[in-house]
């Protein structure tokens, strides 16, 4: 009875199985790390045609494996050019659920880690270029248009990775993370946002004189700068711009975005819509990160 319940059990719970592919350096290490505490079995830089032996072999072992995932990408050489017959072959295998899961970040986020690290990258002889990271984006382009999910870490904290995956494999949107900044236009603007919003057309308070030494960040600024009309419908719009963005973001593998509100000075209109706006998004479900750059 026992052997049959084990059958059954077996044909009704597939291993799981990830393929973990992507560019180099664009965070499949930190990845590797979240699913092996997530207790999945996992294996760096196996050669692709020996993982179906492999998961063959633990079919037939006393200690089943229920998850794994293989980290597998061009330090493979030559092997590498054998994933994609692999990943067909996992897929046909009514006893595995094979997913793909591609890491990726912009060229120029990619040449600055590596720089920063000074590690050398898989395809470099020398320096890690931007031709170097453009050649490893087209060897890999086959791999990627057969990945089930794709996340861009340009900009993304190594938190922030973690939770984009656990959303994938645990279908929790509310993981998705907004950072927020504000600043002063005066002092540039802030480096790796995706989406920046210009805060001077609300009346300033930098011309009330009880309130020109102040920031957003004191009730009295931000009850002016929050009271007026056109700020009003200012968040009321971008409340549903963001309802209508992020079921996108998510959908598309991005699971961050970095936003800023910029001010001529990046003391009072902008900290003051900064600090409000991160409160209703924590209301709305979302993880919120916030930073005043210019006070």
């Amino acid at each position: 009875m026992e052997a049959i319940n084990q059958e059954s059990r077996e044909a009704k719970d597939p291993m799981q199985v990830v393929i973990l592919t992507g560019l180099s350096g664009a965070g499949k290490t930190n990845a590797a790390a979240w699913f092996e505490d997530e207790g999945y079995y996992c294996v760096d830089n196996m050669p692709p045609t020996l993982i179906q032996n492999f998961l063959e072999l633990t079919k037939s072992s006393n200690q089943r494996i229920d998850r794994a995932a293989f980290v597998v990408d061009v330090r493979g050489g030559e092997f590498f050019d054998d994933l994609r017959d692999c990943i067909i072959q996992l897929r046909a295998d009514q006893d595995i659920d094979c997913k793909v899961l591609f890491i990726e970040a912009n060229a120029g986020t990619l040449v600055k880690r590596y720089n920063e690290t000074r590690r050398s990258h898989p395809l470099a002889k020398g320096a890690t270029t931007k031709a170097v990271i453009q050649k490893e984006i087209k060897q890999l382009a086959e791999i990627r248009d057969m990945a089930d999910h794709i996340i861009d870490t340009t900009g993304m904290k190594v938190s922030n990775l973690k939770e984009a995956i656990g959303t994938i494999f645990f279908g929790d949107e509310t993981n998705f993370a907004i950072n927020i900044m504000s600043f002063g236009y005066k002092n540039g603007i802030p480096a790796d946002i995706d989406v920046v919003f210009d805060m001077r057309f609300i009346p300033n308070p930098y011309y009330e004189p009880s309130l020109k030494k102040l920031t957003g960040k004191n009730k009295r600024v931000s009850d002016y700068v929050l009271k007026q009309k056109i700020a009003g419908d200012f968040i009321d719009e971008l409340k549903i711009l963001m309802e209508t963005l992020i079921p996108g973001y998510i959908k598309e593998g991005k699971y961050h975005i970095n936003m800023a509100f910029g001010c001529t000075g990046g003391r009072h209109r902008s900290v003051a819509m900064a600090a409000y706006m991160s409160k209703e998004f924590q209301k709305m479900g979302y993880q919120v990160t916030l930073e005043h750059r210019d006070v």
